[in-house]
C-alpha cells in the first residue's frame, strides 16, 4: 500500500449542504446559460477536493494531495477508471453510504447535462474491494459493470 493510500477514517462524516448547494447551484447556471454540465466541477465544489483536468485523472492526481484508498465514505469522491465507455473516467461524491456493499452518490452528466442525486452504486468485485461497480440508470436498475479507482478523500494526505 502506497503510504498515502490510507484506511478509511473510522467517523462516518456527513455531506457538507453548503457546498453540494453551491454545485447543484453553479450547474443550474450552466445549464440555463446553454453550457455543458459536466461531472468534473459538479464533484470538485460538492466535494471540496480541488483537482482539475479530466476525471480520468483525478485518482493519480490526488497522489501526495489528498487521502486515496478503497473505502468509501461520505464526501469522498469516487474516481472511475478510464475505459472505452467513459474515454474522460467519471467522478461522483459519496452521499451516503448504506451497506459495505452499496453507497448512494451525487454527480453530474452520468445522464447528459443533468444532475443526479442520490443514485445508487453497488459494489460487484469479487474480493468486495470496491474496484468495480453497476451504477443505478432508472430506479434501481443496474447498468454495466464500471471499473474504479478508488476513493479521493477530502483530507490532505500525511
Amino acid at each position: 500500500m502506497n503510504m498515502f493510500e490510507v484506511d478509511v477514517p473510522n467517523q462516518q462524516q456527513s455531506l457538507d449542504q453548503g457546498s453540494l448547494s453551491e454545485a447543484i447551484s453553479n450547474a443550474k447556471a450552466l445549464k440555463s446559460n446553454g453550457k455543458k454540465v459536466w461531472c468534473v466541477p459538479f464533484a470538485r465544489d460538492a466535494s471540496g477536493i480541488d483537482i482539475r483536468g479530466n476525471a480520468g485523472t483525478w485518482w493519480r492526481q490526488a497522489k501526495d494531495k489528498y487521502a486515496r484508498g478503497r473505502d468509501p465514505v461520505v464526501g469522498a469522491v469516487m474516481a472511475f477508471s478510464s475505459t472505452r465507455k467513459l474515454p474522460m473516467g467519471h467522478v461522483a461524491v459519496v452521499s451516503k453510504v448504506v451497506s459495505d456493499r452499496e453507497i448512494l452518490v451525487d454527480h453530474a452528466n452520468w445522464s447528459p447535462s443533468r444532475i443526479s442525486l442520490g443514485m445508487k452504486v453497488v459494489d460487484v468485485s469479487s474480493k468486495g474491494d470496491w474496484t468495480a461497480v453497476r451504477v443505478a440508470s432508472s430506479g434501481d436498475t443496474l447498468g454495466r459493470v464500471y471499473p474504479i479507482d478508488g476513493f479521493i478523500w477530502n483530507k490532505w494526505a500525511q
